[in-house]
């Protein structure tokens, strides 16, 4: 894979930046438990659609000379949009800034980033549906012909001045793209992404990778019994593989299916994966709700928890194992969710 040539990348900088280097090896990394994240492109499981794509789009963008277009990425959380991003960067061989749409709260905080960045550099916005309209559409002009538009002053003698931007990439990612504008959504000329949930064979294998870099030894088949219960996410598998080593750790033991079981059970995750809220969830739905159909605030009150934790962490995991399903009317408890919450009839 060529790189983008030298004459695209910026100085270094001090803050959340990553240099054009050689990926570390394991063994620079070996006692790092942060270091779990991929930092090479062969290390990422999975999505292997999105990376063909992107892989084409790099390349073709790598010898024009040209930083690649736009990306957004989307989807549930914990799928890897955020170690795309920093591949996408060190594919290019270029510097990444990183920052989030909940931190961009004025129009002079875009600016200050957009004028910052160097030739050929990566502008990573995590959770990019938190900006608001205002900053939106400052970024419309940046992103398209690479100009700022800035108003100085007020009233009738306001005046607008243009900067030019140097060329960069922005690359979003967000779990709720529906909460971004249309004309936003399609500035993304790169293409746009998503996310898909892990097969069990991906989870496994991004479980042995996390146990090599963790000096953790998995006995049998205790990768499996971790990975049946990741909810099919790579960042829920890397937590209970660290979880159960520390449990192993503790108890003097090794790494078996009986004590992944074990340290399992007291974190309140069940085969399915489902943790004490989630199985809450089930049970309040079949006996103080008849088994549905209730309103998502209905639900949040009854218990006590955000209606954003419910819709973007409980939900689209009970969804895709069909244990919930989302109506006009409200959320409805599936025959697998009533079996799987203990009851054969409702109500009871």
């Amino acid at each position: 894979m060529s790189r983008i040539s030298k004459t695209l990348k910026g100085p270094k900088k001090e803050e959340k930046e990553i240099p054009a280097e050689p990926a570390p090896t394991p063994s620079d990394r070996e006692f790092l438990d942060t270091a779990l994240r991929p930092a090479a492109w062969d290390e990422y499981v999975g999505q292997k659609n999105i990376k063909e794509n992107l892989l084409i789009l790099l390349t073709a963008a790598s010898e024009r000379s040209h930083p690649p277009e736009h990306l957004l990425f989307y989807g549930p959380p914990g799928l890897g949009k955020t170690t795309l991003a920093h591949l996408v960067a060190r594919q290019c061989g270029a510097p990444i800034k990183v920052t989030s749409g909940a931190v961009i709260e004025k129009v002079g905080d875009l600016a200050s980033i957009l004028t910052n960045l160097s030739s050929g550099e990566v502008l990573f916005i995590d959770e990019i549906h938190r900006l608001n309209k205002t900053i939106e559409e400052v970024l419309y002009p940046a992103m398209e012909s690479g100009f700022l538009d800035i108003v100085i002053g007020k009233g009738p003698s306001a005046r607008t001045i243009q900067l030019e931007l140097p060329a960069f990439t922005l690359v979003g990612a967000t779990t709720r793209v529906a909460l971004l504008s249309s004309p936003l959504r399609s500035r993304f000329s790169g293409g746009i992404f998503r996310l898909e949930y892990y097969s069990q064979d991906e989870i496994e294998e991004i479980l042995r990778r996390s146990a090599k870099i963790l000096g953790v030894k998995l006995e049998g088949t205790a990768v499996t019994e971790i990975a049946k219960r990741a909810r099919s996410t790579p960042r829920t598998a890397n937590y209970l593989l660290k979880r159960t080593r520390d449990y192993a750790q503790v108890r003097g033991r090794a790494v078996s299916v009986k004590l992944v079981r074990e340290a399992l059970l007291l974190l309140g995750i069940d085969e399915q994966g489902l943790s004490p809220a989630d199985r809450k969830l089930l049970s309040l739905l079949a006996e103080k709700f008849g088994g549905g159909p209730v309103g998502l605030g209905t639900l949040a009150a009854a218990l006590s928890e955000e209606e954003e934790t419910i819709e973007e962490f409980h939900e689209p995991y009970l969804m895709q194992i069909g244990f919930i399903a989302r109506t006009p009317r409200g959320r409805v408890l599936t025959a697998r969710g009533l079996e799987h919450a203990g009851r054969r009839t409702l109500g009871i």
